[in-house]
């Protein structure tokens, strides 16, 4: 019965995949080409082509012109259309009719459209829904509204819908086989890094974020830091004028029970563009794993389930201020406010690997609580004229704090798992304050025929942790000295960088170089005689990063792109002290860890603006390696350590395309092959090749209802250098009905349906070998209302860019 159901479980997931690939196959009809040019002659780059319905005026299908002035719309079906072009600083151009018959050519060439200048720029109405991924040149982009089934998810869960974005047992974020991934919220690094940084994740929601940019080769604008480039989570911010909002209900249920609610409000005036966000999420989630340890010829067969009760608040809050058409001002302030209580309930069973009996069993717990919050300013000036000249200046200043205490009884049981042999119980204090301020100016202007840009940033982060011990005898609690720590950790990093973009003909070009100086301290205060008690470090790199752009003909364009990254180890991983997970298993940072180098080279190529395809290849020198080391005879301590290289070949393809009128499909492939080769003996040299496949489905079906089919899966990989994991994998389901003219939207999906997400996986490292599986509840059904209100969507002619947005339409950028 159970190779029934698991045949079961695979024949569908393929037929699913199936059914994504074959719709491609179908994908053939007309195409419509032609061009934009001024009445001067010049060609108009970038103008917006939308195909309308002659019946209706409704929009058909919509595209956007190239560098040229040209543009393609694919896949039009049989029917009667006409033609509207706008572009900045243009009047708006309509076409005659134009016919489409079967007997039509299959690509029907229009030639040029005239477009006549206007000093004037009118708002333009914007019908058309942005498609759930975007794949540019520089980045793929994610928009998370575009796929229902991300509806009342925590922002690390709707990480993982994210093309071919994995995150492994630890929820580190894996891009193309690489770990090393830098989180910038807002175009804005995050500087939170491990369990804070996944604790931020969770708390955010789906509901408020408006889309994910992968960007795996960065330009010299952005930081270094990040090995795998970079993933810029885009929270949303209304851009309507007037005076919009939305407020938004959910609840989600399996094993435990989840509430989340949202509002937002944004008012915009020709002067002023003020905006609110607030959200929170309530309800309790489950979580396994299981570790099966041989050492020192034991065996320990931990067993650990945890349930986490939270309870989380955001809060965003700015306005913008459009002092005139050149100036801009604006003020910024993110929160986040949590709690949340982390009980663990572990069984151990300890036997002799020789003889197989039965010694002992330790029953542990632990039970966390924590609070938390994070709190971000930021004021920001920019200045943007007609000729090219921009200036744009940030201060940000933040502060994240976490009180954290937790209890920890080990008690240790006879093999009959009677009698009571030993109890070990420990109270741990664990508060982290951090502070940052940051300082970035950037310039840009035209020059030598290309366009040129220089900045400086200067970032400061200091994190206070304490580790507070406590022995617990009966109902007293006794400090122990030597087993507490305090870790104070500073972080200075200054930067200069300059780029150069230059298009000519077919070509465009864009090369550069970033400079980083790092100042760092690290100062251990404890009454161990520790030999790691201060690391201090000074160091300079240069980071150079370049792209080539050609656009061979309206079909294809080929680019090849190189960066040089950084990946500095975290204040987690650098505090030289031992934390206990349990009585026989501890974490240890490690002072010395030494920060990891990439290399990266990527040739791609874009078909048609839809069809994405890429070869790329990374070499990481002193990487990061999660590694598991025997304390003593029983004891056991997980620690990151520099002592192996990674190659990987990378191959991924992408493409959003429309089958039909009302199908709309989506799949991402990325294979991959990583090659772990250790500095030491005791580190086993592993080498894999992993296939990763995300795919979705998208049904218009009859009285406004909508279906969605999406799924990924991952065949056997390698997570942290060490992990060898077995295939894993998920489909979601989720069906959405709008009311009252799409102003309130009702959703209702089921994630992981067959519960096939759970991984498995082995480690060995020295005499300790691991065999591990776990999971957490990812199998829900969730029920999502959603109320909009204001004015329609409208196209501003102007507004404040992040970071990351400046960077669209730069090669490598």
């Amino acid at each position: 019965m159970g190779n029934l159901i698991t045949s079961f479980k695979l024949s569908f997931f393929v037929l699913f995949l199936f059914s994504s690939f074959s719709a491609l196959a179908q994908n053939d009809r007309h195409s419509i080409i032609g061009s934009a040019e001024s009445d001067s002659g010049d060609a108009i780059s970038f103008a917006a082509v939308g195909l309308m319905n002659v019946a209706d005026s409704s929009l058909a299908k919509a595209s956007v012109a190239d560098a040229d002035g040209n543009f393609r719309i694919v896949d039009v079906r049989n029917g009667e259309y006409f033609i509207i072009l706008t572009s900045v600083g243009y009047q708006k151009f309509t076409s005659p009719t134009i016919s489409v018959t079967e007997s039509s050519a299959k690509e029907i060439n229009l030639n040029k459209f005239v477009i006549q200048s206007n000093n004037v720029l009118e708002a333009v109405e914007v019908t058309a829904t942005k498609p759930m991924v975007e794949v540019l040149a520089d980045k793929t982009v994610f928009n998370v509204e575009g796929t229902l089934a991300a509806t009342g998810n925590s922002g690390l869960e709707t990480l993982r819908k994210a093309p071919g974005v994995i995150l492994d047992n630890n929820n580190s974020i894996i891009v193309e086989g690489k770990t090393g991934v830098q989180v910038y919220i807002d175009g804005k690094r995050s500087v939170l890094q491990g369990e804070d940084l996944t604790n931020y994740l969770n708390t955010l929601q789906a509901s408020d974020i408006e889309s994910i940019e992968i960007i795996t080769q960065p330009s010299s604008k952005y930081d270094a830091a990040g090995s795998a480039g970079i993933l810029n989570i885009k929270l949303k911010k209304n851009k309507n004028l007037g005076t919009n909002g939305s407020v938004g209900l959910g609840y989600s249920v399996w094993d435990n029970q989840r509430y989340n609610a949202s509002l937002s409000l944004n008012n915009r005036t020709k002067k002023t563009n003020t905006f609110f966000t607030y959200s929170n999420r309530f309800g309790e989630t489950g979580r396994f794993i299981n570790l099966y340890r041989t050492q020192n010829d034991f065996i320990f067969d931990n067993r650990a389930t945890t349930i986490i009760d939270q309870s989380s608040h955001n809060v965003k809050l700015g306005t913008d201020f459009f002092a005139s058409k050149k100036s801009t001002f604006g003020v910024l302030i993110n929160g986040n406010f949590s709690n949340m209580d982390i009980n663990t309930t572990a069984r151990t069973p300890i036997s002799n690997q020789s003889t197989g009996e039965m010694l002992q069993v330790l029953q542990a717990e632990s039970m966390n609580q924590r609070d938390f919050y994070n709190v971000l300013g930021n004021l920001n000036y920019r200045y943007e004229d007609t000729t090219g000249h921009t200036f744009n200046v940030d201060l940000d200043y933040g502060q994240y704090k976490n009180d954290g205490k937790t209890y920890q009884p080990n008690l240790y049981y006879g093999a009959n798992e009677q009698d009571l042999i030993s109890s070990v119980i420990y109270e741990m204090v664990l508060p982290v304050n951090i502070d940052i301020a940051t300082f970035k100016m950037d310039y840009e202007q035209n020059f030598l025929k290309g366009k040129l840009g220089v900045g400086i940033k200067s970032s400061m982060v200091n994190t206070d942790n304490t580790f507070d011990f406590y022995d617990v005898e009966g109902k007293n609690r006794v400090f122990n000295e030597e087993k507490s720590n305090n870790f104070v950790y500073e972080e200075i990093v200054n930067a200069a960088y300059f780029n150069y973009n230059r298009r000519w003909k077919k070509m465009n070009l864009q090369f550069g170089l970033r400079a980083e100086q790092t100042l760092s301290d690290g100062k251990l205060t404890s009454t161990q005689e520790e030999n790691n008690e201060r690391v201090k470090r000074n160091y300079t790199n240069f980071f150079p990063s370049g792209g080539l752009t050609y656009n061979a003909n309206r079909n294809n364009s080929f680019a090849l792109t190189y960066s040089r990254r950084i990946e500095r180890p975290n204040y987690q991983n650098l505090n030289p002290f031992q934390q206990q997970i349990d009585e026989l298993t501890a974490r240890k940072g490690n002072a010395f860890l030494q920060p990891q180098y990439t290399d990266n080279i990527k040739f791609s190529h874009t078909y048609k603006y839809t069809l994405n395809t890429s070869i790329s290849y990374s070499y990481v020198s002193d990487f990061f390696a999660q590694v598991t080391t025997a304390q003593d005879e029983r004891r056991s301590v997980i620690q990151e350590q520099n002592i192996a290289t990674q190659q990987t070949w990378s191959f991924n393809l992408s493409y959003p395309f429309e089958v039909s009128k009302w199908w709309n499909a989506f799949v991402n492939l990325n294979a991959f092959h990583s090659s772990y080769e250790g500095k030491t003996d005791e580190f086993v040299s592993i080498s894999q090749s992993t296939l990763n496949i995300y795919g979705q489905n998208t049904f218009s079906l009859p009285k406004g209802y909508k279906f969605e089919v999406s799924g990924w899966y991952n065949s056997p990989s390698v997570w942290g250098g060490t992990y060898q994991t077995k295939s894993l994998g998920a489909m979601d389901l989720a069906i959405q009905k709008s009311f009252l003219e799409d102003k309130l939207s009702f959703r209702m999906s089921m994630s992981d349906v067959f519960f096939s997400s759970p991984w498995r996986g082995d480690t060995q490292f020295g005499d300790v070998l691991i065999q591990g599986s776990g999971g957490w509840e990812s199998r829900q059904i969730r029920v999502n209302l959603n109320y909009t209100f204001g004015n329609k969507q409208v196209k501003s002619a102007r507004r404040r860019k992040t970071g990351a947005e400046e960077e669209s339409n730069r090669v490598g950028g």
